[in-house]
């Protein structure tokens, strides 16, 4: 055995040793290439001395034959030209009278090089060993690299850890979703339940959802829930420059599957890997579709993969592959939806764990206060509204951070910096106004539930309108009409009380024109009858696309939709300009308010509906709060030295001024 070691590195040893030797014979043949060295016998060294031609000379003793070398350059020689000899001891004297007579640079040694074995190896065999050493971990580096790139076939997915600690418990909301996946947990355990009635467990599963729904977490769920082995992979770890790696990827990745069956692999991002195929320009046979044939393959082909369930997220299905989605492969697909209210609920609480929540905050308000929020929306609300309260030194967190949360979230921070001039404010404060009032006097309209002049991204100000009552998603052509009539309110309401229009409704006008044109196209709500003419298409797939094009309608219906478009567009301003017209008394109370304090809150909205002013303001004490709210108040009217008030006396200030 110890044989066969030695043997085994002698051999891997030796083409190391054999590539130092030819190291070292290439540096003796490019020296000796580069340096010409001439040979001069005792006799021709000696006629150099007498014709005083040598220049430099140096002199080396070999005690052991009483041996002289000497080196040295001669007038007539090139830069990199030189001459070596033997001289006996006899002759020596006669170069040394020489040098010593004449200007010659010397280099004289006082001891023999040869006569120290240690100095020997150093200057003839350390040099080698340097090499070779060098050149063995050079090459092993190298190997290993080699070794690495062998493998670019191997699976990337990687088994689940002590990391996977999220629970059901911890993924809130999604009820029936995580029914779904439950069931394959319960047949990973205990398969005998499902197979005596002769149940097949799907082979896949195909999480569907918009981002930040929370597809990933269910995942994660499921790895913390399951007492199996769990293999996680994201899909654009198939794809690789090299044709090929992508599927021996996926075929190392089932077959580690197989050793562990029963088990569950994870794959975020599916449609990285596994787009439609033939969808590119000219039609395409590229390594990622190579990649997408093995998966098809593997999941359900001519080899079986029994005790194997693959989960997969994506939030584009429609560039799927529809291979990929039959029944044996991905047979049943969960579609993860943006939550309810009630979800919304559940999930800000568990967001809320972690997180010192000040008496006057109500998840159940603010839950219904965020419709189209997705569960990382939420989450990032509240990680806004704690940044929030640590910037003002506040020990919990209110209201007031979680509202400015919101406005953060939906529109960007709040550009308190930016200069607006006096006719920008009144503008602004007309213009959201006309929105406001089409939302209080307009039946079928979103309830207003704020109104602000205060700049955020590239708006100007901003009126928030909600659902009275949150719908699973259909909407009636009133309503459709309202939503419409509601974003005209703007513009109506500059032209009738500024005198003249901006370019602020762009927006407006934009969103006002996808409706009218998808009620036309789409919804049949139009004198063109109830056809589709127009799909909704986000053109993912230009080859296709491209090369297919077909149109559905001829151009005497495509003018008759831009005719039936501009009806209904025009329809709904007529009746926002009646509206504004007959509550121009609302508008203007509205937009003095919004001059004086910026920001009206739904409260102080119904007040001025229904009282024509504004609530009284209760007083301010130290308790409510803190000293930096206490500070901004205090600029805002102005109270002169608030700067070096205490708490209690920019409390008292403030009271005096209201």
């Amino acid at each position: 055995m110890t044989n066969k070691k030695n043997s085994s590195l002698m051999k891997n040893i030796f083409p190391y040793f054999l590539l130092g030797l030819v190291i070292c014979a290439t540096f003796i043949i490019l020296d000796y290439k580069g340096n010409k060295v001439n040979e001069l016998t005792t006799g021709e060294l000696l006629k150099a001395v007498e014709k005083d031609s040598i220049t430099e000379i140096t002199i080396m003793p070999k005690s052991s034959e009483s041996v002289y070398y000497v080196e040295g350059k001669l007038e007539n020689y090139k830069e990199n030209e030189s001459f070596k000899a033997k001289v006996i001891e006899a002759e020596i004297d006669t170069i040394t009278k020489y040098i010593n007579e004449n200007d010659v640079e010397t280099y004289k040694t006082e001891s023999d090089p040869g006569s120290s074995s240690i100095l020997y190896i150093i200057v003839n065999v350390l040099p080698l060993v340097i090499i070779v050493i060098a050149s063995y971990f050079l090459f092993s580096k190298l190997a290993s690299t080699n070794k690495n790139s062998v493998d670019f076939g191997r699976s990337r997915a990687k088994l689940s850890d002590s990391n996977f600690q999220v629970k059901f418990k911890d993924v809130a909301g999604l009820k029936e979703e995580k029914e779904e996946v439950e069931e394959l947990i319960d047949f990973l355990k205990n398969p005998k339940k499902f197979q005596k009635l002769g149940a097949r467990i799907p082979k896949g599963v195909l999480l569907v959802g918009p981002p930040g729904t929370g597809k990933t977490l269910l995942a994660k769920a499921v790895a913390g829930e399951a007492n199996v082995p769990f293999f996680y992979i994201s899909g654009s770890d198939f794809v690789e420059l090299f044709v090929g790696v992508g599927a021996s990827r996926v075929r190392d990745m089932f077959k580690e599957a197989k050793r562990s069956a029963p088990c569950l692999i994870f794959i975020d991002e599916i449609d990285a890997v596994g787009r439609q195929r033939g969808t590119g320009l000219g039609g395409g046979h590229d390594e990622r579709e190579q990649t997408l044939n093995q998966l098809l393959t593997e999941m359900d082909g001519f080899g079986a993969n029994e005790g194997i369930i693959i989960i997969a997220a994506t939030n584009r299905p429609d560039v799927l592959d529809p291979a990929l989605l039959r029944p044996g492969r991905f047979d049943r697909q969960v579609t993860v939806s943006l939550p309810d209210s009630k979800e919304r609920e559940a999930i800000l609480k568990v967001h809320s764990r972690n997180k010192v929540l000040g008496n006057d905050v109500n998840l159940t308000n603010v839950s219904l206060r965020t419709p189209g929020f997705s569960g990382a929306d939420l989450e990032n609300l509240l990680n806004e509204a704690a940044l929030l309260a640590v910037r003002r030194n506040k020990e919990s967190i209110s209201m007031n951070e979680i509202d400015e949360a919101t406005d953060r979230v939906l529109m960007g921070p709040a550009k308190t910096s930016r200069k607006i001039t006096d006719k920008e404010k009144k503008l602004v404060s007309l213009h959201e106004a006309g929105h406001a009032v089409i939302g209080i006097k307009l039946e079928d309209a979103n309830e207003v539930h704020k109104i602000t002049i205060i700049p955020r991204g590239v708006a100007g100000g901003y009126t928030m309108m909600l659902p009275k009552e949150e719908k699973i998603g259909i909407m009636t052509k009133n309503e459709l009409e309202a939503s419409i009539v509601g974003l005209l309110g703007g513009r109506v309401s500059e032209e009738l009380f500024f005198g003249e229009i901006t370019t602020g409704a762009s927006d407006d006008f934009k969103r006002a024109t996808n409706i009218a044109r998808s009620m036309v196209t789409e919804y049949g709500m139009s004198d063109l009858g109830p056809v589709q003419y127009e799909q909704k298409s986000e053109g993912v797939f230009l080859g296709r696309d491209y090369t297919n094009k077909t149109k559905n309608f001829s151009d005497q219906v495509a003018l008759e939709i831009d005719q039936q478009t501009r009806l209904i567009i025009e329809n709904c301003y007529a009746k926002a300009k009646k509206i504004i017209k007959e509550n121009e008394d609302l508008i203007m109370l509205l937009s003095n308010a919004l001059m004086e304090k910026e920001t009206l809150t739904k409260e102080e909205i119904e007040a001025l509906v229904n009282t024509g002013k504004l609530p009284e303001v209760t007083s301010v004490t130290s308790e409510e709060k803190s000293l930096t709210e206490l500070k901004q108040i205090a600029k805002e009217k102005k109270i002169k030295g608030y700067t070096k008030m205490s708490k209690e006396e920019l409390a008292k200030a403030i009271e005096e001024t209201e």
